[in-house]
């Protein structure tokens, strides 16, 4: 390779992604969660999304192994939640009361949410990729008012309306 690391997460910087937190509960029943751009589509027909967790992540094994999950897509002020879940931590859920909607964990403010079975694993490297088929969607009632929380150059930032 002809470049670092570092080059390398820069140049990927320099592509903006919306902010998403994936939920799920254990097998001991610990709720699990943690703040993905890593997450995108990837099929219609079925309705398939994808996140990656990474190999270093303290919940590695309960992510290989989870059957279901939930994805749900931060809006613009939620910067602080999605700092919170993105940091490896054991008490991620202190002062936070998720909504269960039909088993999966839902946190409250987003703009929508997103209940997934697993259906696949693939190896990505440093990261296990996992492919969803999503069962069911929950779209907030104000999400028409609402924009998307944007990660772009290692910081998060918002949307502005370019005119027609």
């Amino acid at each position: 390779m002809e470049f670092t690391d570092r080059e390398f997460r820069n140049a990927l910087g320099l592509f903006p992604t919306g902010v998403a937190i994936v939920t799920t509960i254990a097998p001991d029943g610990t709720k699990v969660g943690m703040t993905v751009s890593s997450f995108n589509s990837v099929s219609l027909s079925p309705p398939l999304i994808l996140f990656s967790v990474g190999r270093s992540a303290k919940a590695f094994n309960v992510w290989g192994a989870a059957e279901t999950y939930a994805v749900c897509l931060l809006r613009e002020g939620q910067e602080e939640l999605a700092s919170h879940f993105a940091r490896s931590s054991n008490d991620k859920w202190v002062g936070l009361e998720p909504m269960v909607h039909n088993g999966f964990l839902h946190l409250p403010g987003a703009l929508a949410w997103l209940d997934c079975d697993s259906y696949a694993r693939h190896e990505g490297g440093d990261h296990l990729i996992l492919i969803g088929r999503v069962r069911a969607i929950t779209v907030a009632d104000e999400e028409v008012h609402s924009r998307p929380l944007v990660f772009y150059k290692g910081r998060y930032r918002r949307l502005e309306t370019v005119p027609a």
